[in-house]
């Protein structure tokens, strides 16, 4: 019997349109997925063998026509043909056409495009949020160097980007860290969410062939089966969790770029970037811009975006395959590409800036950064109410203001004391008033003490530690997982049935 040019085409007797083709067809969109595809055709061929669905005979050949198709891709030599629709069908009909029909035509059994996707979209997805959180250790190890080296370093913490409180440089580098651990979380709960194992789904209700799903799962390295037929052809909830994890992953290094491009004007003059990772303009010859930064929160964007993208494809989809969820992937891959991109060119950024200390001590001292110091002084020493001091240390602050002063002049922030009856020694107010002396007095647990960073650098490392065993146990398990196929795959083709 001839098969069609198409692997679906027996009830068809024309043609399809090459607009149809062109508006449908998924070739490029899906080339990442080759490998994927191939490895999940060789454990589909193993299982079938197993159950005795098809003989010894009919997998040697087929076997050895996907490990061609391997080959062939890692050379450069497997050419998609976008006639045949997607990357699965391109490898089925490599097979085919190369082991026969009587063979290669049995590669399918038991098997759908509609499980057989979803199985190439998870197998490649668990190692792309591998390959983030293994990239973002990297990044929190940048903010851990920095952190290290300024513990004691003031700088003005801000509120409402105006000065709040002293802080060190130290305290401002480990927040980031605190931040990004709950970003690991999330992108575990992802990876967990993806590594289920859908093939044997079918089209959406299963099969009445005896398959083994438990032998597949392992071989394919899932951490367990997706069960429900039905719900794993429908499902695109793991795209969603990955890319509501990614988009708020973006949400943080925006963030910090943000801090980036403002600490590196002139008016900040907090920091200087490495000539490495900076630009100029085409006619101003005096600039030198954060492109890395601008660009990074730029790209925020794109990843929201394909979250919206999804989630909006996703609303009114009734269960089972529709073809809107052939659109799940491009906004994946983007955001994939987009974020890993990121995530390799910031932790060099980082670790290249200069950090312009002098200026950091000096907005601290310039704009009433300690005034909060006072007020709770006059709280501990004074026995006065909050409230009052509050009120009390405004007074002061308002009266030097108008005098264009700052408490750097302790002669007159005394005598402004006094006249509300509250008497400080010069001395007594210069530590008070001194942001290095504000560091080492906030000692609560997880303030800006030098105590306390240095406690935080300690267990974040340590959390660091744990986070990458998990990616190497994690990673561990597929390797193997690939592992044992390939060895049973080559096992059969070396000692073909006779």
């Amino acid at each position: 019997m001839k098969i069609g040019s198409k692997l679906w085409a027996g009830r068809f007797t024309s043609e399809m349109d090459n607009l149809m083709l062109d508006f449908t067809h998924s070739t490029e969109t899906d080339s990442r997925l080759i490998p994927y595809d191939i490895w999940g055709s060789q454990v589909h061929a193993l299982m079938l063998s197993r159950q005795n669905i098809i003989n010894s005979t009919d997998l040697s050949p087929i076997l050895i026509w996907l490990e061609k198709a391997l080959s062939d891709f890692h050379e450069g030599r497997f050419v998609l043909d976008p006639t045949k629709e997607d990357v699965h069908m391109n490898v089925e009909s490599y097979v085919i056409e190369g082991a026969g029909v009587e063979f290669g035509g049995k590669l399918h059994t038991a098997r759908s495009r509609n499980d057989q996707v979803l199985t190439d979209t998870r197998l490649y997805s668990r190692e792309q949020i591998l390959i983030i959180c293994s990239n973002l250790v990297v990044l929190c190890k940048a903010f851990i160097g920095i952190a290290t080296k300024h513990t004691t370093t003031v700088m003005p913490g801000y509120t409402h980007t105006q000065h709040a409180q002293p802080i060190s440089l130290g305290f401002w580098a480990t927040a980031y860290i605190s931040m990004f651990l709950r970003d690991f979380k999330r992108l575990f709960s992802a990876f967990e969410t993806t590594n289920t194992n859908p093939l044997g789904a079918g089209a959406l209700s299963g099969t009445n062939l005896p398959i083994d799903r438990t032998f597949t799962t392992e071989l394919l390295g899932f951490q367990s089966t997706h069960q429900h037929a039905l719900d794993v052809i429908s499902s695109r909830d793991f795209i969603a969790e990955t890319l509501s994890a990614l988009a708020i992953l973006m949400t943080n290094l925006s963030r910090f770029s943000e801090e980036i491009v403002y600490w590196t004007t002139y008016e900040f003059g907090l920091i200087q970037l490495d000539d490495s990772f900076a630009s100029g303009s085409s006619i101003m010859p005096q600039k030198k811009n954060a492109d890395v930064a601008e660009l990074t929160r730029g790209r925020f964007s794109q990843v929201l975006g394909a979250l919206v993208d999804l989630l909006s494809n996703l609303k009114s989809l009734p269960l089972g395959y529709n073809r809107d969820l052939q659109e799940d992937k491009p906004p994946l891959w983007r955001s994939f590409d987009t974020v890993i991109a990121c995530l390799k060119i910031l932790p060099k950024m980082s670790q290249t800036l200069t950090f312009n200390t002098d200026r950091m001590a000096q907005l601290c001292q310039a704009n009433f950064s300690t005034a909060t110091e006072l007020a709770n002084y006059l709280v501990q020493e004074k026995g006065i109410p909050f409230r009052q001091c509050h009120d009390i240390v405004g007074n002061v602050v308002g009266q030097l203001v108008k005098s264009n002063q700052t408490f750097d002049n302790l002669d007159r922030t005394a005598r402004l004391l006094a006249e509300m009856s509250i008497e400080i020694s010069i001395s007594d107010l210069a530590s008070i008033l001194a942001p290095r002396e504000a560091l080492l007095r906030n000692k609560s647990s997880g303030g800006t003490s030098p105590k306390e960073v240095k406690a935080m650098i300690e267990e974040f490392e340590h959390q660091l530690e744990n986070i990458e065993a998990g990616i190497r146990s994690r990673t561990e398990q597929i390797e193997l997982a690939y592992e044992r196929t390939q060895k049973m795959v080559k096992s059969t083709i070396q000692n073909p049935p006779v």
